[in-house]
């Protein structure tokens, strides 16, 4: 009999093991848990929405811009600044589930007219005609981005980075957002005339 009872509770226990790994796998692939980005190798994190306000803020942001949000998740940084500044906005991202998400959230926050949201990879997207793009990478993936940004971005474009930096490009503003018990850190560097940062001109001094 207390063999039986025993073989019963380790079953009870093997069923219980099994159900919490498929509910932690059902979990992993929702939309609003961090997912691997296929053309970046980040994770999405959701940006704050007071670091969202801070960072639309310091753009410096005119009725005629166009902003580009790389690595755009559920939508919500291109989606305030149609709705707070009345201007186009774009938001990148390669996970199909992200995209719909984000077209779901522009049209309940009534911003569907002015926002679009395109499935591709970040560095392949064309940034000619945009005035501010918005980034919550990492500092590699803004490393490599630099020379794209440098090179496509109009002359006076605004880039915008919550937290991650531009190795030797420092920026001309900085800003520290309060969260939670931390802070976050807020980035903003313009196109310069020249196309030309210091990191880069050390790069190439070094060759």
């Amino acid at each position: 009999m207390n063999l039986l009872l025993k073989y019963i509770a380790i079953l009870g226990l093997i069923f219980v093991a099994v159900s919490i790994d498929i509910s932690a796998q059902k979990s992993r692939k929702t939309p609003q848990n961090k997912q691997k980005s296929k053309n970046a190798g980040v994770g999405y994190v959701p940006t704050p929405p007071e670091t969202v306000t801070a960072m639309l803020r310091v753009a410096n942001i005119k009725k005629t811009d166009l902003l580009y949000d790389l690595g755009s998740g559920d939508g919500r940084i291109p989606i305030e600044a149609a709705k707070t500044y009345g201007i186009r906005a774009v938001g990148i991202e390669v996970e199909p589930e992200l995209i719909k998400l984000a077209r779901e959230n522009a049209e309940k926050a009534g911003a569907s007219d002015l926002v679009k949201f395109e499935q591709t990879d970040l560095f392949k997207v064309d940034l000619r005609k945009v005035d501010v793009v918005t980034l919550y990478l990492s500092d590699k993936i803004n490393l490599r981005l630099l020379p794209k940004l440098l090179r496509e971005l109009k002359i006076g474009s605004r880039i915008v980075s919550h937290d991650f930096k531009m190795g030797d490009w420092k920026p001309e503003q900085s800003l520290k957002v309060p969260w939670e018990n931390l802070y976050r850190n807020v980035y903003l560097w313009t196109i310069p005339t020249n196309r030309r940062v210091p990191g880069q001109i050390q790069r190439k001094k070094r060759r």
